[in-house]
């Protein structure tokens, strides 16, 4: 009886069929053919299997269609050559005999590696149900299920138009990115990066770098590990520019785990990414300085910056990149300078204090400016710059303004910075000068503990010098406000930098009477039992306040 052909499945289990019939009878190549056997044994358990879904629809679908139509040719296929295979004379010759015996042997594995995938997968239940999907979100579940499948079996031409439809969606809304990769989408993305075809190696890339920015979904990536690691890495090194751009997108989301800062710089990542900051696109040049501000926040992987004389390319970056770039060198350079003297000394050689000048002078966000002033207080917890950095009025001008902006990691940031600068009498004159001390006052009234505590440490050291103490007594809200942030009640705000604030200015019979007036002696009562420094001598200062006309300070 004749199976019609648009029954692939019963056609299928025909030739299956009549293979087992005819294999027995091979009088060459009896070792394949026996693999060969096998591999229709586990075809035919799949085909039941393609039989056993709930509706016909399901196994209609193109997808499912074109595998079962490729299985049935290469049956029929095998089933001609098994006949050939009968007679110990090969009318072929014997190396082509066995190079299709080969061939049939590979497809058969590749439909049954095919088959368990699109049976896992659950496209063909999706087929079942797809005409009532109950939400636009079932709805994306289901295209990415029979993208992911799709890129996984089928021809190369199939899997590239499957990527394409891929890249649609997930740029589409980042729940759809969250929902891919709820479907596994990831681990196949990584696969495909093995892909002979550059061309399905740059669309991947950009759906990884995709994924990459959807902050619930780097995890995923990051499980990829050093697989994944390396094949970007790759890209760096012979991939296209759209292609390094995109790759360093992912390396931006990849690089905040300390394992791969280090996997990434024992690789070579760095040198690769320096030579993108120098010749890439500008686009490029901007992430690939994203990744190694990343990396150099670990301080083991810093030698290697040196090694490759990165301060310089930055520097050089910074001078000529796009505003990102720019940004992203400033805290690169910020990092590099973390309590490392030598970086410190290496960048302002190198031209670091002009480029952080220039950054603040284009006319960055306001947010963009924390790491800036991030970079000025690493350099200037070096005294020797920080009287450089003090001497250049335009960068004082700006960091005074800052301190009264709308941003509080800014303003927090600058009273930092502040308290760096000031390091001594000259640099705590200059700067006191330039108006710095009324700002820092209002800041002791705000609302976040970081800006109350950080105002009180750089007032701390700027009143050591009698000029600022005269400017502070002359803010009536001067002395209330420090004396608040004694009380115990405030919790995780370091008193000791406003107890040395008040210490500097108790030997003034006006401040010791608002002290007084404002409730300092009790706070500071319940400071001393804490064990808070400075808070017994203060508390006596206060309470001998006759003596101190002998000893009074100018």
């Amino acid at each position: 009886m004749k199976v019609p052909e648009d029954d692939p499945i019963s056609l299928s289990n025909q030739l299956i069929l009549s293979l087992l019939d005819e294999i027995p009878q091979v009088q060459t190549f009896k070792g394949k053919w026996s693999l060969i056997k096998t591999k229709l044994t586990d075809l035919q358990t799949q085909l039941t299997d393609f039989n056993d879904f709930p509706s016909s629809s399901s196994i209609s679908t193109p997808l499912c269609l074109d595998l079962l139509h490729s299985i049935s040719h290469s049956l029929n296929d095998a089933l001609l050559l098994a006949k050939k295979c009968q007679t110990p004379n090969l009318t072929e010759g014997k190396l082509k005999t066995q190079s299709d015996v080969d061939s049939i042997l590979a497809k058969l594995d590749r439909h049954v590696k095919d088959s368990e995938i699109l049976i896992r997968s659950g496209v063909l239940q999706d087929g079942a149900v797809s005409t009532g999907a109950s939400s636009k979100r079932e709805a994306v579940r289901a295209e990415s299920r029979n993208l992911i499948t799709r890129l996984q079996i089928g021809s190369s031409e199939s899997k590239n138009s499957a990527m394409d439809s891929l890249l649609l969606l997930l740029f589409e809304d980042d729940k759809n990115v969250m929902i891919a990769v709820a479907q596994g989408v990831v681990p196949v993305l990584v696969k495909l990066l093995d892909s002979s075809s550059l061309e399905m190696k740059e669309k991947t890339v950009t759906a990884i770098s995709r994924v990459s920015m959807v902050d619930t979904s780097k995890h995923v990536l990051i499980a990829e590990g050093l697989l994944l690691l390396n094949h970007l890495l790759r890209v760096l090194e012979s991939g296209s520019g759209y292609a390094k751009e995109k790759a360093c997108v992912a390396l931006q989301a990849l690089s905040f785990s300390k394992e791969n800062a280090r996997a990434i710089g024992s690789r070579g990542g760095i040198s690769s990414l320096l030579e993108i900051c120098q010749a890439g696109t500008p686009g490029s040049q901007a992430f690939a300085a994203g990744v190694l501000r990343n990396l150099a926040a670990f301080e083991e992987i810093r030698e290697n910056f040196i090694e490759e004389n990165a301060v310089f390319v930055l520097i050089g970056l910074a001078a000529s990149g796009t505003a990102l770039a720019q940004e992203n060198v400033i805290g690169c350079l910020c990092n590099l300078a973390k309590d490392d003297e030598s970086s410190k000394i290496l960048i302002v050689k190198e031209g670091g204090i002009e480029c952080l000048r220039n950054f603040w002078i284009s006319g960055p966000p306001v947010r963009s400016l924390e790491v800036a002033v991030d970079l000025l207080s690493h350099l200037a917890s070096n005294q020797a710059i920080a009287e450089v950095i003090v001497s250049d009025e335009s960068i004082i001008a700006r960091l005074v303004a800052v301190l009264d902006c709308g941003v509080l990691g800014v303003r927090i940031a600058a009273a930092r910075a502040v308290y760096e600068l000031a390091s001594n009498t000259k640099t705590r004159k200059e700067i006191g000068e330039f108006g710095i001390i009324v700002p820092l006052i209002k800041m002791l009234d705000g609302k976040a503990v970081e800006e109350k505590e950080a105002a009180a440490k750089a007032l701390s050291n700027l009143v050591l010098y009698a000029g600022n103490r005269r400017i502070f007594r002359k803010d009536e809200r001067g002395i209330i406000s420090a004396v608040q942030l004694l009380d115990p009640l405030l919790r995780n705000l370091d008193k000791q930098y406003t107890v040395s604030l008040l210490a500097s200015l108790v030997h003034s019979k006006k401040c010791r009477k608002q002290m007084i007036a404002a409730g300092a002696s009790v706070h500071l009562k319940k400071l001393v039992e804490m064990d808070v420094e400075g808070a017994k001598k203060l508390l006596d200062g206060l309470g001998r306040g006759k003596i101190w006309g002998v000893f009074a300070r100018p």
